[in-house]
């Protein structure tokens, strides 16, 4: 392994899971949860659906820059759209890669890219303060139960 990939394979840290939510329909609010189970088609009582946008996640980090660049406070992780929110651990640098969240291994596979729903959100502007800082979308390998709290950590 060259010292590129070796630099590019450690993290400081684990993350944690800070929020998760589902949402039973395409365009109705996220509910909130503590735990959620994860199935092969994505969240337990989320509309998701299987194939690489199963379980979408987001950076607790990049809610404080949305609102910054909306010229406000953090904005709320059910207005993003994302079931999983994670802090402590950078997402982007984890592309391709299996990760565990709590008991369930998902793939992150490609960005989340914002839809036109964030300029509804979040008023002019919306679309681009989430640009760059929308998440990442995943795919299911092995199911398993999800907490608030849980460790959010690489598997290869």
């Amino acid at each position: 392994m060259s010292e590129l990939h070796a630099m590019m394979a450690r993290h400081a840290q684990p993350g944690r899971v800070e929020w998760i939510g589902v949402r039973s329909q395409r365009r109705a609010d996220l509910v909130p949860l503590e735990t959620a189970q994860v199935t092969v088609s994505g969240l337990e009582g989320d509309h998701g659906r299987a194939g690489k946008r199963a379980v979408t996640l987001v950076q607790a980090e990049h809610l404080a820059a949305i609102g910054a660049y909306l010229g406000r406070s953090p904005v709320w992780p059910g207005q993003l759209r994302r079931n999983i929110v994670v802090a402590g651990l950078n997402l982007a640098a984890l592309k391709d890669r299996r990760i565990a969240v709590g008991g369930a291994v998902l793939h992150l596979s490609t960005i989340c890219a914002p839809c036109s729903r964030m300029e509804e959100e979040f008023g002019h502007g919306g679309y681009a303060a989430v640009r760059g800082h929308g998440g990442w979308c995943a795919s299911v390998v092995e199911p398993g139960l999800v907490r608030v709290g849980d460790a959010v950590r690489p598997l290869d």
